[in-house]
């Protein structure tokens, strides 16, 4: 199969539905070459795709890439897709692994930036009502919380975003990083203790200084 158009990926993270009832229709059909098919499953899934490995890469343009990449290993890889997991189970899976390699391969640098989720956001209309004190309040705040996150170690910090960021269940979430349920809850109890370590001390540093 050709590689269909994937200039949709690059999208804001603003989160759409993950499942639909005619997903599996949608996938038969791109299995057997339909390229508006996967297009349409590139359509429902993409922003989804990118406000989790945004998270985990370096970066807007990264990002992209990955979303991207992903997109096109699952056009190719569609042969294979038995449909024993979710569509999107499987697409998450191929962007999470990959947004891991790049992290590993950069895994010493100080100076990587992860892209927060609320700068890819359009803000609601209310916030331009807030006062500037409380709006620097929830900046410090933010930014606080997506250093702490962009901190924990790659394995953790998906178990993280999967879960308690871009609200997968546990088992959706598990099936995305090739894991059993008890181990997820293991890996994301332990992300959580750390998060929670840091956001403690961040806080106490704070009310020294």
């Amino acid at each position: 199969m050709g590689s269909p158009s994937t200039s949709g990926a690059k999208r804001r993270a603003i989160k759409t539905p993950r499942m639909t009832e005619d997903d599996p229709a949608l996938v038969a059909l791109a299995r057997a070459g339909d390229r508006a098919a996967f297009d349409e499953l590139v359509r429902r899934h993409a922003d989804g795709l990118y406000a989790v490995v945004a998270r985990l890469c370096a970066g807007r343009d990264e990002a992209e890439e990955v979303t991207q990449e992903a997109f096109l290993r699952a056009w190719r890889g569609l042969p294979g897709f038995r449909g024993d997991a979710q569509f999107f189970t499987w697409l998450y899976r191929i962007g999470v692994n990959e947004a891991r390699r790049r992290a590993d391969g950069r895994r010493r640098r100080a100076d990587v930036v992860v892209v927060s989720l609320d700068e890819q956001r359009e803000h609601a209309s209310r916030d331009r009502w807030v006062q500037p004190v409380d709006r620097a309040e929830r900046a410090d705040l933010r930014c606080t919380l997506d250093a702490a996150i962009a901190g924990l170690p790659v394995d953790q910090r998906a178990a993280l975003v999967l879960r308690d960021v871009d609200g997968l269940s546990t088992a959706e979430a598990a099936a995305v990083l090739g894991l059993g349920e008890a181990a997820f809850k293991s890996r994301l109890h332990r992300a959580r203790e750390l998060l929670r370590a840091r956001l403690a001390d961040h806080a106490t540093q704070r009310g020294a200084s």
